[in-house]
């Protein structure tokens, strides 16, 4: 009998990119294919995905693709994907229209085959069964996985929570978990996103008491930022809108593509006639207007963040606008969301996070949810993923102080695969996993040498050095010189002519023709007088000109 071997490429010890892969001899499944978003000092960068090594050198084993739900850590990264492999991408109606709407946008190859499933349904991948089973989470037809193996059944909860009033009144399917528990699960994977937070979570219908007086409050127009995937709470904004005799403007070019085709697959359900387009809102007063939009996380190029500095042109912020973020700050965001909103204040809006009433419901259990998963589904081991460290620390804990032993519990991170066997569980080699940045303009791979190299010129500048020598050496004209973002930089520029007409006096003939050489001896001298001058390390460049 084969091992089991559950591998987090991505989501584990971090939010976003989730992407992991179960095997049992040679049948290898992959669930979820995502992406997470750039920090602030990775210059340049529109997304980052999962590094596919591993899939790529075994990519004749996987059987499929199972994705849990249609989220962007989900799913964003699929399209990366496909040039490497080739296999059936699973999910539900609404998962699998809404892959290929992003395809449509990032793939230029053939579409790859997609497979309906819907909730309750079991599929074969090999040895390996997956079946679908219903869970509420912010985003409809979410499922978690129950894949059976010859060892047991690894139950991958996905994103989840308990939620006995959800808006599309779809509930967690408790009674299949129960039977799970009881057949005998031998892994959870669970969701740890709110693992440090107590009690319960509130009801995404709450969502709607919360935001009905803001807006029946409002003077002038109310902007509600969200994501872009977050079907529940448009719906709810829209309704809410209509019963106050609201017109609704859609803006981004994701947001009102998901709402669209939601509306057409009827997803979600509101009066068509509510909705008007961005060209029809001078028609219309202040008070009788709503705009949704992204940008609720600070995103510099969302129009959002546009508003906030005056550079969007087809929407300005106004005094008396009601700004309401219906969103949580995700980890790491928080400085880039207050510069957003203290730049949305200055422009005279009234801005919301937080209010008396709820105009924010997570979409993870809290740890009075996770508990309950716990003890529906009895599982043997447990491994918190999709969470930093410290929600995967408090799930450990949790678990702890409801009795299970500390070697069945699992702390992973990308990489590390948790290996089972028919006696014990234990952690194996690390496989090859780290993150792949991709170029907000060429929607390519960034090299690591070229992020340092824009991450020292935001840090330290740029100096340039330019220099024109005939063929024997001698320089023809004095050294050009620019310093860019540098301390001192205008300062310093004579000195580094200075030394530079010395250090050219210096080099021998055979140095001076020896091009590359000749250059990086340049570039050493010019960074030794900026360090001793500025203490600053900036990027040199060295162009050489030779005259006849």
């Amino acid at each position: 009998m084969s091992d089991l071997r559950l591998i987090p490429l991505g989501g584990a010890g971090e939010i976003g990119k989730n992407c992991t892969v179960l095997e049992q001899g040679d049948d290898l499944i992959v669930i979820d294919c995502g992406i997470s978003f750039p920090h602030a000092e990775q210059y340049g960068v529109d997304i980052v995905i999962p590094d596919f090594t591993y899939l790529i050198e075994n990519k004749d084993r996987i059987k499929g693709l199972f994705i849990t739900h249609a989220h962007e850590d989900h799913i964003g990264a699929i399209s990366f994907l496909l040039p490497h492999i080739n296999c059936p991408i699973y999910g539900t109606k609404l998962t699998l229209a809404l892959i290929e709407l992003r395809l449509d946008d990032r793939w230029k190859g053939p579409m790859p085959k997609m497979v309906e499933v819907k909730p309750g349904a079991k599929v074969p991948a090999g040895e390996l069964e997956v079946e679908f089973v219903r869970v509420t989470h912010s985003i409809p037809e979410t499922c978690a996985l129950a894949i059976r193996t010859q060892h047991g059944i690894v139950l991958f909860t996905a994103d989840f929570k308990f939620d006995f009033t959800p808006v599309d009144r779809q509930l967690t399917d408790m009674a299949r978990l129960i039977e799970l528990g009881q057949e005998g699960v031998l892994l959870l994977v669970s969701d740890s996103t709110n693992a440090t937070t107590p009690g319960w979570g509130l009801s995404e219908s709450a969502v709607t008491e919360g935001l009905r007086p803001l807006v029946a409050g409002a003077r002038g127009r109310v902007l509600i930022t969200t994501f872009s995937s977050h079907l529940h709470r448009m719906q709810q904004a829209i309704l809410i809108a209509h019963e106050f005799g609201r017109k609704v403007v859609i803006m981004g070019r994701r947001m009102e593509q998901t709402l669209n085709l939601a509306r057409q697959m009827e997803y979600v359900r509101f009066p068509r006639e509510t909705l008007i387009s961005m060209d029809e809102m001078s028609d219309y007063p202040p008070e009788q207007l709503m705009v949704l939009l992204t940008g609720s996380q600070g995103e510099p190029n969302a129009a959002l963040s546009q508003m906030s500095r005056g550079e969007y042109r087809r929407l300005k912020v106004h005094e008396g606008d009601t700004i309401i973020f219906s969103t949580r700050p995700i980890p790491g965001n928080e400085g880039e969301i207050n510069r957003v909103i203290n730049n949305l204040v200055r422009r005279g809006a009234n801005v919301i996070t937080d209010a008396p009433t709820p105009i924010h419901a997570s979409g993870h259990g809290y740890q009075d949810e996770l508990k309950t998963m716990i003890t529906l589904t009895k599982p043997f081991y447990l491994a918190p993923v999709h969470g930093e460290p410290l929600h995967q620390k408090a799930y450990k804990e949790m678990a702890l102080a409801m009795g299970h032993a500390p070697h069945r519990i699992f702390v992973l991170d990308n990489g590390d695969p948790l290996e089972l066997d028919e006696q014990k569980a234990w952690l194996g080699k690390p496989v090859t996993t780290g993150e792949v940045m991709i170029d907000q303009n060429e929607g390519r791979p960034i090299e690591m040498d070229k992020l340092r190299a824009r991450q020292q010129m935001a840090h330290d500048g740029i100096v340039m050095v330019t220099l024109a020598v005939d063929r024997d050496g001698t320089m023809v004209a004095n050294p050009h010189v620019e310093a860019h973002g540098v301390c001192g930089g205008d300062d310093v520029v004579p000195e580094i002519q200075d030394m530079l007409r010395g250090a050219i006096g210096r080099l021998t003939e055979f140095e001076m023709q020896e091009t590359d050489y000749f250059r990086a001896t340049i570039e050493q001298q010019v960074r030794k007088v900026l360090q001793a001058k500025t203490r600053q390390r900036p990027k040199v460049l060295t162009t050489v000109l030779v005259t006849k």
